[in-house]
């Protein structure tokens, strides 16, 4: 925008010209702003996704994972997932392979062995660095062995050393999980891809499998993936449907309650997004009722889940004001689809408040801006110009979360008015306790509400930010999923909360309950309580707990367990006191709560951030172990996620020039004009002479 200005002829004018352009390329390609240099301190580095580059090392299976299979069995409320990842080394060297792949949010990763050939090895849990130390011994003595860690919640990496040339290795896991119903729906989801993580180097969330290879935009994974699925309710199936893959579904008159699915062949790559799947059950009945496990031998202990329906919604008009802090994320990885579908619910979101409420808009990449010093009332005039910014918006730069979240905490608030945060993103960081651990110690200020636009979003990062804020977690994988989720989320903030809550266990003796102390209740979402007991299965529970519409109670009898179920009760329960204790780990800082999750993967044989999964062959197989290749198989590019997301491994990703720097760079541009204009004039006089 630059290059149609005429340089000044004289010398003092074009050096001063020259000067001037550079700054104005300074100021348009600075990364950071001085704000948040003030925030986190001197930037460093980051630890960013890079491109694959083939044929970087001749001989070298750059590609050893060849297909995944995934199959799920789904009885009542608990899903047991097996998935199979094949490695086969079509090299000529061998090879250690490492795969950084998703999961789950609420998995409880409870198995893990390795096939190769005809023999099996069925893989010991161990403290972290133990199995490192193990997994280490044996890839230097040339067996083959895996190794299964957490980096994150949702994020594993398995390691296979010693993969000589044709091998080909079969790993499998597996894992439990809780389907919770929302709004009489229950859902699956599988992830199939790691997002591109922005990582600050600086902060905790620094970490080494960020900078993972991916393949470039439009690339298909070369790796095969399938998964089928075997449901079992307790009422008839109903509306079986996937919204991001199409799916062939077997059910029949005879077996209503029964359905068989699985992808359909032939639609293009299938694992370059989450794969989610929804269903409904005839009837008005969510999931209420006590399930229980009774555990087996003298020292075995029982364990229970309870799932209970909220109350209903309430009018709108019974509803006091309230306050909203919108925060869009902005960033690289969010051009294009996210961001634009994130203008588009934000728009429905901001029409649909009442006259008396208040909010304000905050966007953030490398750093942030907010649309008023303070909210302001929810008129015509401030959601146009609230929607004109958004307009104007194009997705760029890092993804600086926890300075936007500091910058929201820091705005005044009003006693009588009741805050809800509002956070829109991908969830492409690596920062996850430390914005955890912010949001919840401003808890007392804000219920904090996470919408996570993407196909296949951080869900881990969603997810621990609205259970830190007391809120929930949206999830939009398509455009069409938009108007649907912001009528879901105005209903929950219009519903009454269940305030008060107590459980009264009559006839059964209860104790570790998780949670200890249950939250306030968000509308159409149900009460999740998991305990052990002790003596005879008999007796009921009692929920009760006050709403704007008064007094409110529900009454859950004891029900001996579904065939199939019970087994799964002990890790899920261990699962979600690990949930809780890394929660308040993130909130003390440090790793103060390191032993007591560390005994519970032990005890329970559950993968955790303290402990891995490690399977050794006892069988010497490469003569050569030092000569083996490390090779870092590549992710595919999410769905709808543009190459602007991926920077050089560790290179600076540059931010969107603010307001601020677009006014410098205007007013070096205006007196560059300024010195055209005077050079013209020159021009003009020496010709009349």
């Amino acid at each position: 925008m630059i290059a149609f200005l005429l340089l000044p002829q004289s010398a003092t004018g074009r050096w001063l010209a020259a000067a001037m352009l550079a700054l104005c390329a300074a100021l348009l390609h600075r990364p950071v702003d001085a704000q948040t240099r003030d925030a986190d301190g001197p930037r460093q580095q980051t630890e960013s996704p890079y491109f694959l580059v083939r044929g970087a090392a001749t001989g070298v299976d750059q590609l050893p994972l060849k297909g995944t299979e995934v199959s799920v069995q789904v009885s009542g409320v608990i899903a047991e997932v097996r998935v199979v990842q094949h490695y086969r080394n079509e090299g000529q060297a061998a090879i250690e392979a490492d795969y950084v792949f998703p999961g789950s949010t609420r998995a409880a990763v409870g198995g893990l062995q390795v096939r190769l050939g005809e023999r099996v090895v069925t893989a010991q849990i161990r403290e972290k660095q133990q199995a490192r130390i193990e997994f280490a011994a044996a890839k230097q003595e040339g067996r083959t062995a895996a190794l299964l860690e957490q980096h994150r919640s949702n994020v594993f990496q398995m390691r296979v050393a010693n993969i000589l040339p044709g091998d080909d290795v079969q790993v499998e896991l597996r894992y439990t999980e809780l389907l919770l119903p929302q709004d009489g729906r229950y859902a699956f989801v599988f992830p199939t891809v790691v997002g591109p993580r922005y990582a600050h180097a600086a902060s905790q969330g620094g970490a080494t499998w960020a900078a993972q290879p991916t393949l470039r935009a439009g690339e298909p994974p070369a790796s095969r993936f399938t998964l089928q699925m075997q449901l079992d309710a307790p009422l008839p199936l109903q509306d079986i449907r996937s919204r991001t893959h199409a799916i062939d579904v077997v059910q029949t008159q005879e077996r209503p309650r029964h359905a068989s699915v699985r992808l359909a062949e032939g639609r293009g790559p299938a694992n370059d997004r989450d794969f989610v799947l929804d269903y409904g059950l005839a009837g008005d009945e969510l999931a209420a009722g006590l399930l229980l496990s009774e555990g087996r031998g003298p020292n075995a202990e029982n364990f229970f889940l309870a799932l209970v329906a909220p109350p209903k919604a309430v009018a709108a008009t019974q509803i006091a004001p309230r306050e909203y802090i919108f925060v869009v994320d902005i960033s690289g990885s969010m051009h294009g689809f996210p961001l634009d579908t994130a203008k588009a619910m934000l728009q429905r979101l901001l029409k649909g408040m009442r006259p008396g409420d208040r909010f304000n808009v905050l966007l953030f990449s490398g750093s942030s801006r907010m649309l008023a010093p303070q909210s302001v009332p929810a008129t015509q005039a401030h959601i146009a110009r609230a929607l004109a910014a958004l307009d104007q918006t194009m997705g760029a730069g890092g993804t600086e979360l926890i300075p936007a979240l500091r910058r929201v905490y820091d705005q005044p608030k009003a006693p009588a008015v009741a805050r809800t945060i509002v956070v829109v993103t991908d969830g492409y960081v690596t920062v996850e306790q430390e914005a955890f651990a912010l949001v919840r110690r401003h808890l007392n200020q804000a219920n904090l509400f996470a919408f996570g636009i993407g196909s296949a979003v951080n869900r881990a990062l969603l997810e621990g930010l609205a259970r830190a804020g007391g809120g929930e977690p949206f999830v939009i994988t398509d455009p069409v999923q938009a108007p649907e989720q912001a009528a879901r989320f105005r209903r929950m903030v219009e519903s009454p909360v269940l305030t008060g809550v107590q459980l009264q266990f009559e006839g059964l003796d209860v104790y570790d309950l998780e949670p200890a102390v249950q939250p306030d209740v968000l509308g159409e979402r149900p009460v999740v309580v998991f305990g052990k007991w002790r003596g005879q299965p008999q007796g009921r529970m009692r929920v009760q707990g006050h709403t704007a519409a008064g007094p409110w109670a529900q009454s859950v009898e004891v029900q001996p367990a579904p065939p199939g179920q019970a087994a799964a009760l002990p890790a899920l329960w261990a699962r979600h006191r690990i949930a809780q204790l890394a929660d308040q780990e993130a909130l003390e800082g440090g790793d103060a709560q390191r032993a007591a999750i560390t005994q519970l993967g032990l005890d329970y044989a559950l993968l955790t951030p303290y402990t891995s999964f490690i399977a050794v062959d006892q069988v010497v197989r490469n003569p050569a172990p030092g000569a083996s290749r490390h090779v870092q198989q590549p992710q595919p590019l999410p769905q709808g996620v543009e190459e602007s997301a991926l920077a050089i491994a560790g290179a600076e990703v540059p931010s969107t020039p603010e307001p601020e720097t677009l006014g410098a760079v205007l007013l070096v541009l205006s007196v560059l004009a300024m010195l055209r204009r005077r050079a013209q004039r020159t021009r003009n006089r020496s010709f009349t002479r």
